[in-house]
């Protein structure tokens, strides 16, 4: 019975039409859209995390003329949720949300408006240094995840509207 639910996933899977987002490389439809694309600078040192993150990520070396404007609105919140007896608060969650624009660039329309966003915990313990410590490195680890997610819509988005090939 396994040999045949084998044999038959073996004969379907073909059929499903699948194939990789990323296909042909640096060279692929995906690929040559996303490093089209010009993000534009965020105030703050969370939205230069961001920035630089996006850069990466889109594969920008600077030389395409780019076809598309991503603008990015963040929106970074550090809440105190445990909160002691004597009012002292020991736990904080630390939220990253993006609302982004990906604007074609000549005739001037916005062709994707989403969101994205990540939540990460904070221990407060009772030295600043590493309470401070600790919600740093919570902007990195949450920029770092918002930019994936964008960057993952971002290729969707060029998979989808793009020719294929």
């Amino acid at each position: 019975m396994k040999r045949i639910l084998i044999l038959a996933a073996a004969l379907l899977l073909p059929a499903c039409a699948l194939r990789p987002l990323y296909a042909g490389g640096s060279g692929g439809q995906v690929a040559t859209t996303l490093s089209a694309v010009a993000v534009t600078p965020m105030p703050g040192r969370v939205g230069w995390l961001m920035y630089n993150g996006l850069k990466d990520r889109l594969g920008d070396t600077g030389t395409a003329q780019p076809r598309y404007r991503l603008d990015v609105e963040l929106d970074d919140d550090i809440v105190g949720l445990g909160i002691r007896g004597d009012r002292a608060v020991t736990r904080q969650r630390r939220s990253i949300r993006a609302r982004y624009r990906l604007t074609e660039l000549a005739s001037g329309q916005v062709v994707l408006d989403a969101t994205a966003g990540s939540d990460a915990g904070i221990d407060v313990v009772s030295s600043e240094y590493a309470t401070v410590a600790a919600e740093q490195t919570a902007a990195e680890r949450l920029s770092e995840v918002v930019a994936d997610q964008i960057v993952a819509r971002l290729a969707l988005f060029a998979a989808r509207t793009q020719p294929a090939q």
